[in-house]
């Protein structure tokens, strides 16, 4: 499957990096000159009130920054949805359908309203030209369509496993899979 911006990640197995082990990794930006995605199934326990109190309402269930990748823990990127497409806010950037990232810089009532959901990532993904398909190519990643409420559901511990389950064919065979096939 073609990598792009809204595709998912999923983690297989075979991916031997713990910052990613079992995670589902939403695509932000892709070019010529790389890809960035945040990770979507590993919460803090830092609240967002706590480190950007201004966006404590804006915020979707629960509250919480998710550690976002190994790139820029010190900063903090936004990815939401719009209520309505023609309708976009100050600071919005467009990333597929409705779904896009906020500038944090952004005052709160600017953006008041125009929002569905909103989640707050402390640091990012980041690969360099041709090094996302090469771990694709390897066997690292599952590439996926994503789901509008994919970036936003509450309970992010199933995600991964819920996220395969709905692909087509064999593919959706991998929800269950151990991290050794051979000890089953």
């Amino acid at each position: 499957m073609q990598l792009a911006s809204g595709m998912l990640l999923v983690a297989t197995p075979a991916l031997q990096d713990p910052n990613f082990a079992d995670t589902v990794v939403l695509l932000l930006d892709v070019s010529d000159d790389g890809a960035l995605g945040v990770v979507l199934n590993r919460p803090s326990q830092v609240l967002v009130a706590d480190v950007l109190e201004p966006w404590r309402e804006v915020v979707a269930e629960p509250e919480v920054l998710f550690r976002g990748g190994p790139v820029g823990t010190d900063g903090a990127l936004a990815v939401a949805r719009l209520r309505d497409a023609d309708a976009a806010p100050v600071g919005w950037r467009p990333v597929a359908g409705l779904l896009g990232m906020v500038d944090l810089d952004t005052p709160t009532e600017l953006v008041d309203g125009s929002l569905s959901a909103m989640r707050v990532f402390a640091g990012y993904a980041g690969w360099g030209a041709d090094q996302l398909a090469g771990e694709v190519d390897e066997g690292s990643w599952y590439v996926v369509t994503s789901e509008s409420g994919d970036a936003f559901r509450g309970d992010t511990s199933g995600l991964r496993r819920d996220v395969m389950r709905r692909q087509p064919g064999m593919l959706a065979w991998h929800a269950n899979r151990p991290v050794d096939p051979d000890l089953n």
